[in-house]
């Protein structure tokens, strides 16, 4: 997950949206794309605005070039200037998502901390952040990088990654523990928001939970654990069980070296 100026030591700078640095007026469900001016303006933020505006109303499968030009007001192959096809076109989403995430970084109204376990907080909570805003965007955000060789993944989602190696690095970590706890901190953010927001409702009008969840269809002499679970997935704080799964998984982690030294303590 990513360097530059995303050091909690520097000050936030003006947000631009998920799409990525224009002119800084367009953010991630991206312009009215149809006006004359949006066709004579058109860019790869504002393609890839598009693209994740649409992805947000009618979900991945919605998904073509021959759609987006549509939503953009231009003809198919305007798009390919700015994007290769299908394929790049869902780096570009993964690039877009990551670009969110980063600014949501820069301009966190919460205070950026020396602690190395804080920080890694202040990053889950703006990664879930934009996976609330863009739920359908999550899958291709956790499996499409890895189709790809690191070197060639969105320069966005590096930063992110260089980032928080960097964190760690000034915590005093050596590259092989830096290394571990970045892999357990990625493994938990995208498993644990994946589980949350991929969960399909069965009828989203139905009142009742039971119903709503589809439990209901489950036989209870054989699912009797799964269906007692209901009161708990109705009232399901993702923020909290991200957080308290986070801090669970990191407290396990080696005391960081350089922590203290830098004023953020152990925790």
């Amino acid at each position: 997950m990513y360097c530059v100026s995303l050091d909690p030591r520097i000050g936030p700078g003006t947000p631009e949206g998920l799409a990525g640095r224009g002119d800084g007026s367009a953010d991630m469900a991206g312009p009215d794309p149809g006006t004359p001016d949006k066709r004579r303006r058109l860019s790869r933020p504002l393609v890839l605005a598009a693209a994740v505006a649409l992805v947000d109303r009618e979900g991945l499968t919605a998904l073509t070039m021959r759609r987006l030009a549509t939503d953009l007001g231009v003809e198919p192959m305007a798009i390919y200037r700015y994007t290769a096809g299908k394929e790049a076109l869902l780096d570009g989403l993964v690039e877009a998502f990551f670009t969110e995430v980063n600014d949501r970084l820069r301009t966190s109204a919460e205070a950026a901390v020396p602690s190395w376990r804080a920080e890694l907080r202040r990053i889950a909570r703006a990664f879930a952040a934009a996976v609330h805003a863009h739920p359908e965007i999550l899958p291709v955000v956790a499996t499409r990088p890895l189709s790809v060789p690191v070197a060639r993944r969105p320069a966005p989602a590096l930063q992110l990654t260089e980032h928080i190696l960097a964190v760690l690095g000034r915590a005093g970590f050596d590259d092989a523990t830096a290394l571990t706890i970045y892999r357990t901190f990625a493994a938990w953010i995208l498993g644990c928001l994946l589980v949350d927001k991929r969960q399909v409702v069965d009828n989203p009008d139905e009142p009742d939970v039971m119903l709503r969840l589809g439990l209901h269809r489950l036989p209870a002499a054989e699912y009797p654990r799964l269906r007692a679970l209901v009161p708990q997935l109705a009232e399901y704080d993702d923020e909290r069980e991200l957080i308290e799964g986070l801090d669970s998984l990191l407290s396990g982690m080696p005391e960081a070296p350089l922590d203290a030294f830098y004023g953020g303590g152990a925790r």
